[in-house]
């Protein structure tokens, strides 16, 4: 009751604040462009264990010949792992962040709450902290379970320049936006709670300043986008709510731009939030452009990066839809899966689709062919794709995907308008205790993290748990 209560106070309040603080601008421009075909796949060297078949694909005479069992690898080969055996329950989640602190000790973090409260199942709630000293050892230090910790769900996030880790607490629609803080700066191995206040109305996903002095609250389902002051992270303070809604949300360098991933039911939307960032009394905010493709589905995140000087988002969709656009809705194994793709933002109000990062999985001529795959027909999975990364803002050779049942994927950008597969980790099939809402398969959904020197990626799969892949045979 309380709880019922209290989220309908949020609410009331939630429409208060955006009849005061929200501004759309003036109208933006539009653009749209076509998606291409599968990016070309990977060849794969020495130590590789390739797929059998079509690109990016387990099927189930894999399954059946013990194939999916070992995994399938290209160009990688496995550092260490901190996964859960015959999993009840999920135990990886949406969001892998990687720090080192001042000690230079250094730090994974990652949710475990794909489907809260399934992890419960496997006493595995919360976010996980790992040493990484030793990648091929990782060792959990601790378990943050404060609420924002506890169900995440897509919103964990790190600052690297202030050693800040912050969420909001969500699920598959929404919870009160209750906004965690932490300071990892000084031992990472063990987050210090500096805050833990209902400032984010809605949570859902989020996003958060390089300087980690703001951290935005957002929900797909409701026009509730927050942005939060943490810049005291012990005292933070609530700036501004406006009349957007949000999945996945990035900013710039200098915070004065927003790129919201299905933000008002456009596939990206730019915003203006400088005045935010430079906290003005009264903040507005403005539309720059906005721009979608013809066979979206859900945009599930937009993130920036400037390559030989040119500035570009690097964006990906989730799951299918039989009706692409901006009316799509998840179905189970559905005929357009809008994957990935990389949009050229140099004009920011003119923004150009130049390329797509796609396996022969996701086009809708071999969905027919793919559908009794074991994990297909998994409506908050299958063939699609979920999150993508790079390991740097400024030049980034490659970009990595968690493409759930087709797991890792790694892509060459050093030409943006022509990238290329180059390599893949799909982790060994586990066993499972319950079938639902798939058969046993991957479920690799999670935004991987980098260490460059090592050529490591770091991801999780909801089925396992936590994987430290590293790029092999000159391909990185």
């Amino acid at each position: 009751m309380k709880r019922s209560i209290y989220i309908s106070l949020m609410i009331i309040a939630a429409g208060g604040l955006l009849a005061c603080n929200s501004n759309n601008g003036s109208s933006p421009t539009q653009a749209q462009f076509v998606d291409e075909p599968s990016t070309p796949r990977a060849e794969c060297g020495p130590g590789s264990r390739p797929e059998t078949g079509m690109q990016g694909r387990v099927s189930q005479a894999d399954h059946d010949a013990g194939l999916a069992e070992l995994g399938f690898s290209c160009n990688t080969e496995l550092a260490g792992s901190y996964f859960t055996a015959n999993a009840v329950g999920t135990v990886g989640g949406f969001k892998v962040e990687r720090y080192v602190d001042k000690t230079g000790r250094e730090c994974a973090y990652y949710d475990s709450t794909l489907l809260f409260p399934s992890n419960l199942l496997d006493m595995n709630a919360g976010v996980n902290v790992l040493d990484m000293s030793d990648p091929t050892k990782p060792l959990m230090t601790a378990r943050l379970v404060t609420p924002a910790m506890l169900s995440p769900h897509e919103s964990v996030v790190v600052s690297q320049q202030a050693g800040i880790l912050a969420a909001v607490m969500g699920n598959p629609a929404f919870y009160p936006g209750i906004v965690d803080v932490y300071d990892v700066s000084e031992d990472c191995r063990n987050p210090v709670l500096k805050s833990s206040a209902p400032l984010g109305v809605l949570g859902h996903e989020s996003g958060i300043t390089p300087d980690g002095k703001t951290f935005y609250s957002s929900s797909p389902g409701t026009p509730t986008l927050t942005a939060v002051d943490i810049s005291d992270p012990a005292l933070p303070k609530h700036l501004w709510t406006g009349n957007y809604t949000s999945h996945g949300l990035s900013l710039s360098d200098d915070g004065n731009r927003a790129y919201l991933a299905s933000g008002n039911g456009f596939g990206v939307l730019i915003l203006d939030v400088s005045e935010i960032q430079a906290r003005k009394a009264s903040p507005q905010v403005y539309e720059i452009a906005q721009i979608s493709w013809d066979n979206q589905t859900i945009p599930q995140n937009a993130m920036p990066f400037t390559r030989n000087g040119k500035a570009y988002l690097l964006e990906i969709d989730e799951y299918s839809s039989n009706e692409p656009g901006n009316n799509a809705s998840v179905t189970s194994h559905g005929k357009f899966v809008g994957a990935g793709r990389i949009i050229d933002i140099s004009d920011e109000t003119q923004p150009r689709g130049v390329s797509d990062l796609r396996l022969a999985v996701h086009e809708p001529e071999n969905r027919d062919a793919i559908a009794n795959d074991p994990g297909a027909f998994n409506p908050t999975g299958g063939y699609a794709g979920h999150y993508c990364s790079v390991p740097s803002r400024v030049n980034p050779d490659i970009a990595a995907c968690s493409m759930i049942l087709s797991g890792l994927r790694v892509f060459d950008i050093r030409n943006p308008e022509k990238p290329k597969e180059i390599a893949y980790y799909n982790a060994p099939v586990q066993p499972r205790v319950l079938t639902v809402p798939a058969p046993a398969s991957n479920w690799a959904m999670s935004r991987p993290a980098f260490v460059p020197e090592r050529k490591e990626i770091w991801y999780t799969d909801g089925y396992s748990g936590f994987y430290a892949v590293r790029v092999t045979n000159g391909v990185w």
